[in-house]
């Protein structure tokens, strides 16, 4: 739940218009048009094909979500310490995504959109700097990089080499076959390297912090694009013994058997998906392309070849998969579209190939932050630094330059910054060093690092003040946050807790929540269909005995008694069931496992569930009630006003 709130403000930043214009305010606070598009752009789903519907309907969703996130606002949630540590943690890791000269911009949209035209199919061969004690070892390093190479060259099979000496985890798994690629998919360095080697031949090595990295181009085809779809996930739990991994997987067989008759998938993917986020969503995932997700999983999606095929279960790491295909969006083929343009732009501002340069940075920052040096004579201030770093004697005394000379100056009143002569030492003590050891740099240069040194700095800690992505990015996270916090305490928590409420809804509203037809059974699942057959045909001959001849296969039966509706039951569909019934075994064909239902007492009739049985629609629905309230005393408190002409721009 928390990660699909997240997503909710997880806004792309789109093109703005042209000028701010006010689309609503709410009590003493404005929203712009342009933030409400990029909203609605990001999490519109909505199948409606009149766009003036599908705005009216998303900016009354879009509103109230802001005056939640207002009131958590005024209440200091944003002041929390998780919060707090949350923002700085994302700050952290989106930071360093825009140190980077934009100059190189036209040439790399370039590059990534030919790239991106095609996928490749990659073996990787990987050789780690440290040896099995993980301690660093370039000896060992070097030996096989060298054995590699040797074998290479007398023609030896890639994958071979890289089950030999490949230090990859997965390549047990995987035998070094890393599936297809595209662009954006690995780190720039190796991404260049795949698409730098033709077909079927193998690239030079890539070194990272890690180690070094070999690849082997398999093949190539156009690009598949990016693919919309939903799952169904049957996580197997760590440490799942093996009669547990057999009910699973009879449970994903029942599932596909289910939707192969016409089931709702995404019903069944909010009933019993583990993917939480998707599930909530009625298993719909965000849109993917090519190398995002386990090649088992890519693979089994892109093999469906027409928009809403389900596929048969499979079996990834993660655990079991249904995945039904909704569409499949080809990558447009014509580098000047707008929307191309915007695309790269975003992509390649986010990826590792954009951190090539700062001289950028020092523009900026001259020009926004008055970055300047003051006046003072450079002969005065290299006499005053050899004098504190080399402890010589000043030739020409009484120049003016002291410890606390201004020498730079960062920022305008009353936030101004001044970096003093002893602030130049401090720094030339640590840096005034030649990186490859050959002795010192000259004093000009090792200034001229530390002012640009502060020029980054600055820029780094006032990033919001100079990028209006970066301070998006941040404020939609910190908000999506709040919205969880505040949702969390004044609706999730107290319906869970609220017994009481629970009852009350229960009390007043007693026809509603009620069985379908249904039937207790005790359900078992067979890990083969020899199995299923001897003992279905032993419990048909004596069926008080179903448990004793269940325990004696062991591993090869699992079973669990429970309530069920008919429509749920494994050949219960259409049937009219009757107690003491036996059903007949439902086949997987896919891996000869079987299921199959006894039924020890059937309840024909609708009828109504108990208190405990009905508690997880009753939470829901209290939860319903209570967000419903308080939207209302949210509209009291923060008066809604629209301006019809401007939204009325947003429909055209």
């Amino acid at each position: 739940m928390r990660r699909f709130i997240l997503l909710f403000f997880s806004w792309s930043i789109l093109a703005h218009v042209s000028e701010a214009q006010t689309l609503l305010t709410y009590g003493p606070y404005k929203v712009e048009a342009n933030e409400f598009l990029r909203a609605y752009k990001r999490n519109n789903t909505d199948t409606l094909s009149d766009r003036e519907a599908s705005i009216r309907a998303y900016l009354d969703l879009f509103v109230k979500a802001k005056m939640k996130v207002r009131e958590a606002y005024v209440r200091r949630y944003d002041t929390l310490p998780a919060i707090v540590q949350e923002v700085e943690n994302l700050r952290t890791q989106l930071i360093d995504k825009y140190m980077a000269d934009p100059v190189l911009l036209e040439r790399m949209k370039t590059e990534a959109f030919q790239r991106s035209q095609t996928d490749r199919a990659v073996a990787h061969l990987f050789i780690s700097f440290r040896n099995d004690n993980r301690e660093l070892d370039s000896v060992r390093s070097n030996t096989r990089k060298a054995a590699v190479e040797k074998k290479l060259r007398q023609g030896v099979d890639f994958l071979a080499l890289a089950k030999e000496y490949s230090d990859d985890p997965s390549v047990d798994r995987n035998q070094g076959q890393l599936g297809y690629i595209t662009a954006f998919t690995l780190p720039y360095e190796m991404e260049s390297a795949i698409y730098q080697t033709p077909v079927g031949n193998t690239s030079n090595w890539v070194r990272s912090n890690m180690g070094f990295h070999l690849f082997r181009v398999l093949g190539e085809r156009p690009a598949v694009g990016t693919i919309r779809a939903k799952q169904i996930l049957l996580a197997i739990p760590p440490g799942a013994d093996e009669t547990e991994k057999k009910r699973i997987v009879s449970v994903a067989d029942s599932l596909y058997l289910a939707l192969k008759k016409g089931a709702d998938f995404g019903e069944l993917a909010r009933q019993y998906s583990n993917d939480y986020v998707s599930a909530a969503n009625g298993g719909l995932l965000m849109e993917f392309g090519i190398g995002q997700y386990d090649p088992v999983f890519e693979q089994a999606v892109v093999a469906l070849q027409k928009d809403n095929d389900i596929s048969a279960p499979f079996n990834t790491s993660y655990g079991w998969h249904i995945v039904q295909r909704l569409s499949v969006v080809r990558p447009l083929a014509d580098l000047h579209l707008p929307e191309v343009q915007q695309a790269l732009d975003q992509k390649i501002r986010a990826d590792d190939r954009w951190r090539q340069a700062k001289d950028f940075i020092y523009e900026l920052v001259r020009a926004k932050a008055d970055a300047r040096r003051t006046a003072y004579e450079e002969d005065a201030l290299w006499q005053y630094a050899d004098s504190l770093l080399d402890r010589k004697a000043m030739t020409t005394p009484g120049k003016g330059i002291q410890n606390n000379t201004a020498l730079f100056t960062l920022g305008k009143p009353p936030s101004k910054k001044v970096f003093t002569a002893a602030n130049w030492i401090e720094y030339a003590t640590n840096f005034r060093y030649q990186p490859d050891g050959s002795g010192l740099k000259p004093h000009a240069q090792v200034r001229n690092e530390w002012e640009q040194y502060l020029m980054v700095e600055y820029y780094r800690n006032n990033l919001e003040s100079f990028n209006q992505e970066y301070r998006d990015q941040l404020t939609e996270f910190r908000d999506g946050n709040l919205f969880f916090e505040i949702m969390q305490r004044e609706v999730w928590d107290k319906a869970q807790a609220d017994t009481a409420g629970q009852r009350k809804i229960f009390n007043q509203q007693p026809g509603k929540y009620n069985w379908k037809p249904s039937a207790a059974v005790v359900m078992f699942f067979c890990s083969d269909v020899n199995a299923a057959k001897e003992l279905h045909a032993k419990i048909q001959a004596k069926p008080s005995n179903w448990k004793n001849e269940s325990l004696s296969y062991g591993e090869r039966v699992f079973f669990d008694s429970a309530r069920m509706e008919w429509e749920q039951i494994p050949n219960g569909q259409g049937e009219t069931l009757a107690a003491g019934q036996l059903l007949e075994p439902v086949i997987n064909q896919t891996d000869n496992n079987a299921t199959f239902a006894y039924i020890l007492r059937v309840f024909p009739q609708p009828g109504p569930k108990t208190f405990e049985e009905a508690r997880g629609s009753l939470i829901s629905d209290l939860q319903t009630e209570l967000e419903k309230n308080w939207d209302q005393a949210l509209q009291q408190k923060y008066p809604l006003k629209v301006n019809q002409k401007v939204l009325a721009t947003l429909f055209k």
